[in-house]
């Protein structure tokens, strides 16, 4: 196995590893930013993106992240392909492996690894991933405005993404599998009182119908086995997610659903040195631009984090030195 040593480690390319990477960079900190297994993170499979500053005329996911890449290598970050395998937090510095056969030794590390939508795995929902479908109301809901759209799921996050719709959608038809949902009493009540939103009970979507773009939903009844279409041109899915987070579980303290946890109001976790930013600590907002804002946050600490080391440090050799 390979051994480098490097100053700041980000570990993750979506907005708030790149926006860690431009602070980082122009405050001569030196990073080495992996991308991880997609590059450029869930943006990548958004088309257009119109609710992020700076961009009046909106823009399409991928292009976004070119622009945020090319900024960050713009200071000087140190881009690579690349994805974390392994770490051992137990000592300083940090160590990182990649692809199972680089190791690193890290200074601090920013962990921007995000989180990934949980899909129904249907052929036919990836295929029209972009085009119609979507697994972020609040991302896409906007250009579905007075159309008919599908919504996924029953717990909170699907209330309260169907909620979202029913205020800018002609209709919202929510498919629930089960007789009930999952969602607390506050948000189904929000969704049962709305009258645009019509619940399919005991209701599973088997494909999402269109060619190039969502045209309606086949469903089927899993009690009776009846099948019958939804018109819609929006599916969304509102299942959940997932934060990419699994390589950090035995160092890093974490929600049970395995969002990292940090300090309030900073990014740190509770190894020192190890910072956290993007979806792979926020379970509540989930949008680019808190994603950048943390990314920011997490460059921030670090890098005071890494002056307050080297004057301690100092501080040790000009003790040591007195008392020879």
């Amino acid at each position: 196995m390979t051994e480098e040593k490097v100053n700041v480690l980000i570990i993750g390319s979506g907005p708030a590893g790149y926006t860690a990477a431009i602070y980082a960079s122009r405050a001569g900190l030196k990073p080495v930013l992996y991308q991880g297994g997609q590059p450029g993170g869930q943006l990548t499979i958004t088309n257009d993106v119109e609710n992020y500053p700076g961009y009046p005329d909106g823009i399409n996911g991928p292009q976004m992240m070119v622009d945020f890449q090319k900024q960050a290598e713009r200071f000087g970050t140190d881009i690579r392909y690349g994805l974390a395998t392994s770490v051992d937090f137990s000592g300083y510095p940090h160590k990182v492996v990649i692809d199972d056969k680089h190791e690193i030794t890290a200074n601090a590390v920013i962990i921007s690894t995000g989180a990934s939508a949980k899909w129904l795995g249907l052929e036919s929902e990836q295929r029209l991933n972009g085009m119609g479908v979507s697994a972020c109301a609040v991302c896409d809901g906007f250009f579905y405005r007075g159309q008919d759209v599908v919504v996924v799921g029953a717990g909170d996050t699907a209330a309260e993404e169907a909620t979202y719709l029913s205020k800018l959608c002609k209709k919202v038809t929510m498919l629930v599998r089960r007789d009930e949902m999952r969602a607390s009493k506050i948000m189904q009540k929000r969704v049962l009182n709305a009258s645009n939103i019509e619940v399919l009970w005991n209701t599973e979507a088997e494909e999402v119908l269109g060619e190039n773009e969502v045209e309606g939903v086949r469903v089927v009844n899993n009690q009776t086995g009846e099948k019958s279409e939804v018109k819609a041109t929006g599916f969304f899915v509102a299942i959940g997610h997932k934060p990419n987070t699994d390589i950090f579980k035995d160092f890093i303290d974490m929600n049970d659903a395995g969002y990292i946890m940090t300090k309030p109001g900073t990014s740190k976790t509770n190894i020192e040195g190890v910072f956290a930013s993007g979806d792979a600590q926020d379970f509540t907002y989930r949008q680019a631009v808190t994603a950048a804002g943390t990314g920011c946050m997490a460059a921030l600490d670090a890098e005071r984090f890494l002056a307050e080391r080297e004057s301690e440090l100092e501080e040790d050799e000009a003790l040591a030195s007195s008392e020879k």
